[in-house]
């Protein structure tokens, strides 16, 4: 997923790239209005992260210009804590305001929650890959007409990771998405359901066709 960072601060730019990419966004950056928005239009980014004091124009004025043609999730960043700033920016349409200096960590779970608000809920009930059958609304897994044996939390992330099928995931994604934002819990977790499932729905766990690794990210679906 696509992440525009809009910041004039040289230092804390690439601070915010370094955590992006490291969180397996892909990201790109921009120091004044002007060059945000043609690398909006050009790029069309999942979310923007947006300082409010930016050179020539401010990041308010480029939100309302953002909001006129598009609803992508956006994030202010800034150091102006006054009540009637925070107001002005969520009116423009903004959908989190983060005042300046925060943790890495804490802005990491906000990007997340905003991109899980915006993420868009698969709306089939049953999904088909050759003989595998998840039913959503049942949660139970068939493969050959068999029922397959599933914990929660297995059934949970493979229903997560085919209904958005070519989506990558990183692990903690994985674990945000399906253990909660608040779970201490060790990534390589994911990878030991992710072999559980392999070794239930796929044809030849050596060689993945359904479950696809990502290489030093995470997983994906087939698409």
């Amino acid at each position: 997923m696509k992440v525009l960072v809009v910041e004039d601060d040289s230092v804390l730019n690439e601070t915010l790239l370094y955590n992006l990419q490291r969180e397996g966004y892909n990201a790109q950056s921009a120091a004044d209005a002007e060059h945000a928005l043609r690398l909006f239009h050009s790029e069309n980014p999942d979310l923007v992260l947006l300082d409010v004091m930016l050179p020539s124009r401010s990041g308010f004025e480029l939100c309302r210009l953002i909001r006129e043609k598009s609803q992508t999730p956006i994030i202010f960043l800034t150091a102006k804590a006054d009540e009637d700033d925070r107001v002005a920016g969520l009116d423009l349409g903004a959908d989190d305001y983060i005042v300046k200096p925060f943790s890495m960590k804490e802005l990491m779970a906000r990007v997340r929650t905003v991109m899980r608000r915006a993420d868009p809920i698969p709306t089939e009930k049953r999904i088909q890959i050759d003989d595998l059958i998840i039913d959503l609304e049942a949660k139970q897994v068939t493969r050959h007409g068999d029922a397959l044996s599933m914990t929660p939390k297995e059934f949970a992330l493979l229903a997560l990771l085919a209904s958005h099928p070519g989506k990558a995931f990183t692990r903690d994604q994985l674990l945000d998405r399906v253990w909660g934002m608040n779970s201490y819990i060790s990534p390589r977790t994911v990878d030991v359901h992710i072999r559980w499932l392999r070794q239930k729905i796929e044809p030849n766990e050596q060689t993945p066709s359904y479950i696809l690794t990502v290489r030093g990210s995470g997983y994906r679906f087939r698409g």
